[in-house]
């Protein structure tokens, strides 16, 4: 069921699906990307979930740039992800002349996960609630869609053995399902375009991102919250095998000529 060809996993921070610009300029590379072999998307949405939150009056808990899911705040994750998000994105494939199928983790149990033990964070207990770890990622569903030449758009949700549906961060599913695709590339698009040392500064953008350089920029302060967990699941995905994995932009995805490249 494996594709001839090495898919590429494609994930969308969810910070950009509200930036028509760059969407049309992520929708155009996705074009071009898939004349080159399949593609399958993972979308995040946190944006959008706490947007929707605060309009009921909740005000969500992130930890090192993770979610703490309480009941509601998984509610909110499924209407604002498997829903609205993952329909929108489903048209905006179609008005560029591409058929995408839109699911998320818990449909044909394609991510398996556990409830996330409570972490130690600063000397404290963390509970994150309804949140997933993966422990096993079937891909026989969105290997059956790319060889039909179907483009998978994946919500980030998970569902354990009792059918229990949780929270998983969106660029730890791109990483765990492009390690079970065996994908040549994991793309991780973010607004900044890259890994810079000063997010404010486009030019201090680093073109290769290495272990050495990510435990430096940690302990210097500059690789922190959401990049902090991009560049982790970057590097899980080239130890399970995955060839290339960057950071990059919206309208960058074919060049990557100003990416970060991640090496281990």
């Amino acid at each position: 069921m494996t594709p001839p060809t090495p898919p590429t996993v494609v994930k969308i921070s969810g910070g950009l699906l509200d930036d028509e610009e760059a969407l049309d300029a992520f929708w155009q590379e996705i074009r071009a990307l898939r004349s080159e072999g399949p593609v399958a998307i993972v979308h995040g949405g946190g944006m959008q979930a706490t947007a929707m939150a605060r309009r009921l009056g909740h005000e969500p808990t992130v930890v090192q740039g993770r979610r703490v899911t309480t009941d509601l705040d998984l509610d909110i994750m499924q209407w604002a992800l498997r829903g609205k998000l993952n329909t929108q994105l489903v048209a905006q494939a179609k008005q560029r002349g591409v058929t995408a199928v839109g699911i998320s983790g818990a449909d044909a149990d394609t991510l398996q996960v556990t409830k996330r033990p409570p972490w130690t964070v600063d000397g404290e207990q963390v509970d994150f609630g309804w949140v997933g770890d993966v422990e096993g990622v079937d891909p026989t569903l969105v290997e059956s869609l790319l060889t039909s030449d179907l483009m998978p758009v994946v919500a980030p949700l998970g569902i354990d053995e009792g059918g229990q549906v949780y929270n998983v961060n969106a660029d730890t599913v791109a990483q765990a399902l492009a390690g079970a695709l065996e994908a040549d590339r994991l793309l991780l698009v973010t607004g900044t375009g890259g890994v810079r040392r000063s997010v404010e500064a486009a030019e201090t953008r680093i073109d290769v991102c290495d272990s050495t350089t990510y435990a430096s920029g940690v302990d210097e302060g500059w690789i922190e919250g959401g990049m902090r967990v991009k560049l982790q699941t970057a590097f899980d995905a080239l130890e399970e095998g995955v060839e290339q994995a960057y950071i990059l932009a919206p309208d960058d995805l074919t060049t990557r000529s100003r990416a970060t490249r991640v090496e281990l």
